[in-house]
C-alpha cells in the first residue's frame, strides 16, 4: 500500500508541473515615424541613435534590420522601410544592430 501511494504522489507532482504555463518573450514592433522616397541603386546608408529606451534609425532604402544581444540572442527582426523608425528596448546593455550589409554596436 505504502508503495502506490508514493507513486500516485510522483505522478500529481509530474501531472501539476507539466500544467504551469511558460511565459513567451515580449514581442517587440517596429514604428514608422517618418518615411522618405528610397534611393534603391545605392547600398543602405544607416543613422542609429538611442534615446529614452528607444533606438531611432534611419535608412536610405528598405532594408532587413535585425537587434542582437552581445550574446547573440534575437530582440528584434523586421523589414523596414526607407525613412526613421524607432523600437522600445526595456533592457540595458549593449547590442548588436545590423542593416544590410552594416553592422554597428548601440548601448541603452
Amino acid at each position: 500500500m505504502k508503495r502506490i501511494a508514493r507513486t500516485i504522489a510522483i505522478a500529481l507532482i509530474v501531472a501539476s508541473a507539466a500544467a504551469v504555463p511558460v511565459a513567451a518573450a515580449p514581442v517587440r514592433v517596429w514604428e514608422n515615424i517618418e518615411l522618405v522616397a528610397a534611393d534603391n541603386d545605392n547600398p543602405v546608408r544607416l543613422e542609429a541613435k538611442v534615446k529614452d529606451g528607444y533606438v531611432y534609425i534611419t535608412l536610405s532604402r528598405r532594408a532587413q534590420v535585425k537587434i542582437f544581444t552581445i550574446l547573440g540572442q534575437t530582440v528584434s527582426q523586421a523589414e523596414l522601410p526607407a525613412g526613421t523608425s524607432r523600437l522600445r528596448i526595456d533592457g540595458r546593455g549593449i547590442y548588436i544592430l545590423k542593416a544590410g550589409d552594416t553592422t554597428m554596436r548601440i548601448t541603452i
